[in-house]
């Protein structure tokens, strides 16, 4: 491929080297050495294709559970590091992700933070969280909201281990250095809405008269599996699998019909058994968590096989094509509402 203008760099001379010493003293620096980097042809990503197999995660998360309580560590999570990103505590370039564990009779201390925060339930039969004076009931599949500055906490009144998949905005917001956060007074926040109030008010296609949006995000605070996993069956009967989504819809603010989280766009999508998709990219790096079946992706050149409850990501503008051996549903998000929203997202179907 022939080098373009923005890819070319020009010779370094002494003199220009000398001049460029001289340039460091004034804290200023020539663009020309550095054009191809920061203004680049396609995107770069900064992250790589990484696979986490949730069966030996597991194991050693219930070891975390053993070292440290849950009010020691604040939140007992094991984050979910990109291979290129270690020690930023970052999946991809610009979201946090996190297996989180409480154990039975545990309590994970209310708090906030400026950072937005979804959960995505893989075991429980009993926990919950709280948000924003909402209790909910936390079931296997469940898709949950915490927007930005509002109180949470979780907690495990059964008998067995609660353990979910945590997606943040926490790059972003400490890229923009607007990051806050501070404890609530009690342990956890009073629980001053019935359980289900949310979903009841705003879940249903219908509003209460006088309810005026107050933000970006989600007045529904949790998008249960149940019904989520029959929406995507319903719309399976009425359309052919998409060449290289299978059949797939994305989870809506019903006030807005945007996002539910202004910073994390999310979907669920199923792929038929024997399903064996056309490759795809897009700009936006992608997390996905398996919630039921088996299969394997290739993304770029490497390929990964997966099973329930395994995550993986899709670094920006990386080719990614999903082979379903059995009938397999797939939970995903993405940075895709910001670059919407400053018109930058770009998608491109290949052969």
């Amino acid at each position: 491929m022939a080098t373009s203008a923005l890819d070319a760099k020009p010779e370094i001379t002494a003199e220009r080297r000398e001049f460029y010493k001289r340039l460091s003293k004034k804290s200023a620096a020539p663009l020309w050495e550095v054009l191809a980097d920061i203004v680049t042809v396609q995107p770069k990503p900064v992250g790589v294709p990484a696979l986490w197999r949730y069966d030996e995660l597991r194991a050693l998360l219930m070891e975390a559970g053993d070292l440290i309580t849950a009010q020691e560590a604040e939140r007992r999570v094991l984050i979910l590091e990109n291979p290129a990103l270690a020690g930023q505590s970052q999946i991809t370039g610009t979201l946090y992700a996190g297996l989180q564990l409480v154990l039975p009779g545990e309590v994970a201390p209310s708090h906030r933070h400026t950072p937005s925060a979804l959960r995505f339930v893989l075991e429980s039969e009993g926990g919950y969280t709280a948000v924003d004076g909402e209790r909910i009931v936390m079931r296997p599949g469940d898709f949950i909201v915490t927007p930005s500055w509002t109180y949470h906490d979780h907690g495990n009144d059964s008998k067995s281990p609660i353990i979910w998949m945590d997606v943040l905005d926490l790059p972003m917001i400490n890229y923009l250095a607007v990051g806050f956060a501070e404890h609530h007074p009690r342990e956890t926040q009073p629980v001053t809405r019935p359980e289900g109030d949310s979903l009841a008010r705003f879940g249903a296609g219908l509003f209460p008269v006088d309810y005026t949006p107050s933000g970006g995000d989600s007045p529904v605070h949790c998008y249960p599996y149940e019904r989520s996993r029959k929406a995507l069956f319903d719309a399976a009967r009425f359309a052919e699998p998409h060449r290289c989504h299978g059949v797939k819809m994305r989870y809506v603010n019903p006030a807005t019909g945007g996002s539910p989280m202004t910073t994390i766009g999310t979907s669920l999508q199923m792929l038929p058994a024997k399903f064996a998709g056309a490759p795809y990219r897009s700009t936006d790096a992608t997390v996905y968590c398996i919630k039921e079946g088996r299969g394997q992706s290739k993304i770029g050149n490497e390929v990964f096989s997966w099973g329930p409850r395994d995550i993986f990501v899709v670094p920006s503008w990386t080719p990614v094509s999903h082979q379903a051996s059995e009938q397999s549903i797939l939970f995903s998000a993405s940075d895709r509402p910001v670059q919407l929203a400053l018109h930058l997202w770009r998608e491109e179907e290949m052969d």
